[in-house]
């Protein structure tokens, strides 16, 4: 990988960079929390999220001490498949992230505002690569059963998600869905409840190098659990996912990356305490 310093107006003296997705990677739902030890035993939770009044997402108190000072000793990317508006709803532990990563690569958000001109390259890329987002968005109308779809969205103008109730939905759906979608230049991932469909120049690594480029991080460290994330983690100098998730299901390796093998909270917890130390300068 090539993260050369090249200071721009950007540029930040710390030469650290950690890209870390947060669904599932950093950040839990309660049905994705996988606590599996007695009650008495859980750790403390502590909520960043709330959504239409109720808590939604979680990590743990010791995660989230952990994730504070990381942010403060290391240039944190929050790296997410989520739009800037789903972002908008996460509260971190830390300071403010300078620069985030949205809607898998397509917004780069810089102190929270959208870098108008980075959308515009990857929408000109999109749009010479790829077919339109609404011949892919039909074709999933027309082949999703009512059965078990719950909702259709499109995210920003950029992809296409479905979600869809898990236990009705066919084995071999997904499977037919990619083979249609990927001579057309999209992928598919299937993520707890939710089928996207995203253009294949929509990547988060793209976006981390325009970000590594912008900031003159000398090394970059990343975490993710999805096939969304498997580009971010081959572009980094070292990379973690947990024990879960579709990377975890399909036993992805790269000879960059630790497969851990703890799941749910207890998998954030680890990926932050490995990330604090290899982010270490001792560790460099």
């Amino acid at each position: 990988m090539n993260t050369a310093p090249h200071r721009t107006q950007d540029s930040d003296p710390r030469s650290v960079l950690v890209a870390s997705d947060l669904d599932r990677t950093l950040i839990y739902s309660a049905a994705a929390l996988a606590l599996d030890v007695p009650d008495a035993e859980a750790p403390r939770l502590l909520c960043v999220e709330v959504y239409q009044g109720k808590p939604l997402s979680y990590l743990t108190e010791t995660a989230a001490a952990l994730l504070d000072g990381l942010a403060r000793t290391t240039h944190f990317v929050p790296t997410t498949t989520r739009t800037v508006e789903q972002y908008r709803r996460i509260h971190l532990p830390g300071p403010a992230a300078r620069h985030a990563i949205c809607s898998n690569g397509g917004q780069i958000l810089v102190n929270g505002e959208p870098d108008e001109e980075w959308r515009r390259q990857v929408t000109g890329r999109i749009a010479d690569e790829c077919a339109p987002l609404e011949e892919v968005r039909a074709h999933l109308r027309h082949t999703a059963d009512p059965a078990w779809l719950l909702k259709d969205r499109v995210a920003e103008n950029l992809f296409a998600y479905l979600v869809v109730d898990r236990a009705l939905l066919p084995g071999t759906w997904v499977k037919d869905l990619s083979a249609w979608a990927g001579p057309r230049g999209w992928t598919v991932s299937l993520q707890g409840r939710k089928i996207y469909a995203v253009p294949k120049p929509l990547t988060k690594s793209a976006a981390l190098r325009e970000v590594t480029r912008r900031t003159g991080a000398t090394r970059v460290l990343a975490a993710g659990d999805s096939l969304l994330d498997a580009d971010l983690l081959l572009a980094a100098d070292r990379s973690w996912r947990p024990g879960h998730g579709e990377l975890a299901d399909e036993g992805w390796q790269a000879p960059n990356l630790t497969a851990l093998p703890e799941r749910g909270v207890a998998a954030g917890e680890t990926i932050l305490r490995s990330l604090t130390r290899a982010a270490a300068p001792d560790r460099a």
